[in-house]
């Protein structure tokens, strides 16, 4: 079976599985993004999808960031890549024939970006479609956006439901969310994760809080991360550190995952400031 179905046609092959009892509940489609490059958004889809996936989820990752792959190397799966995104919008290979299962979650599924071509190659039509059938498939869509807000930023959005815009506590990073936050609109429903937080440098007043990055961004908040030297490690074995649960950081992931799927979790408790980053920045302070 190709992109949708032999005919390609979305409507008549969404009937015949409406008729044959295929459909029951769509999943849902949620694009990574925030703007800046280097914030963790390939980190977040990893583990992120790991952890809904060791919920028992069917989960399916596409890496949008067409002309540098890297959510493959991440999983542990850069050598059983044959096939990527661009050869099934072009409908050389079927859907299935792309998709690679993760090694260690088996309700996990990675559909790899093109390494050889351009963001311009990607047909956004196309893209939507894509989407739209691994959303009859599984329960949750995590599409992995690449840096900038310009065409490629477009394909990945263009089939999400729901955004997750990762944001590291520094001035620029927050500056490019808000913007990305304005482009995409309440129509995405935007949610946040603040990744890379430093609770010591926090506390001397080097790092915009919790409170910082609240104040000027104001979008519900999934979770926060802590910059851990064990998630470097853990990225260079191939192995997302959700697949564990004896650590706060990876224990921070699956509460994210919970509340994803609407679990009430309490967040966790962030140390207070000592001093006001944002203040001292908005009085022309040195940081």
């Amino acid at each position: 079976m190709h992109l949708l179905s032999a005919n390609n046609d979305p409507a008549e092959e969404k009937a015949r599985r409406a008729t044959t009892g295929e459909i029951t509940k769509l999943g849902r489609a949620i694009v990574v993004t925030s703007g800046k490059g280097g914030v963790g958004k390939t980190t977040t889809t990893a583990n992120l999808g790991t952890a809904l996936a060791q919920r028992g989820a069917r989960v399916a990752l596409i890496d949008a960031d067409i002309g540098l792959r890297n959510l493959d190397i991440l999983l542990g799966l850069e050598n059983r890549v044959t096939h990527h995104l661009l050869d099934v919008l072009d409908e050389s290979v079927t859907l299935d024939d792309a998709l690679v299962p993760d090694k260690h979650s088996e309700n996990l599924y990675l559909l790899a970006a093109a390494q050889s071509r351009e963001k311009e190659d990607v047909d956004t039509e196309k893209m939507c479609a894509l989407v739209a059938t691994l959303r009859e498939r599984f329960d949750y869509v995590l599409i992995d956006s690449p840096a900038g807000i310009e065409r490629g930023f477009k394909n990945a959005v263009a089939g999400a439901q729901e955004a997750i815009v990762v944001c590291t506590p520094e001035v620029s990073a927050v500056r490019d969310v808000d913007r990305v936050v304005g482009l995409l609109g309440n129509r995405f429903r935007p949610q946040l994760i603040i990744n890379r937080l430093r609770p010591q440098l926090v506390q001397k007043g080097k790092m915009l809080s919790v409170e910082d990055v609240d104040a000027i961004l104001r979008l519900p908040l999934l979770g926060v991360i802590a910059d851990e030297p064990q998630i470097i490690v853990t990225t260079n074995r191939g192995e997302p550190l959700a697949l564990r649960r004896d650590g706060a950081t990876a224990n921070a992931y699956h509460a994210i995952a919970a509340r994803v799927a609407g679990e009430n979790v309490a967040m966790p408790t962030v140390e207070l400031k000592k001093q006001n980053f944002l203040e001292r920045l908005l009085r022309g302070g040195r940081a």
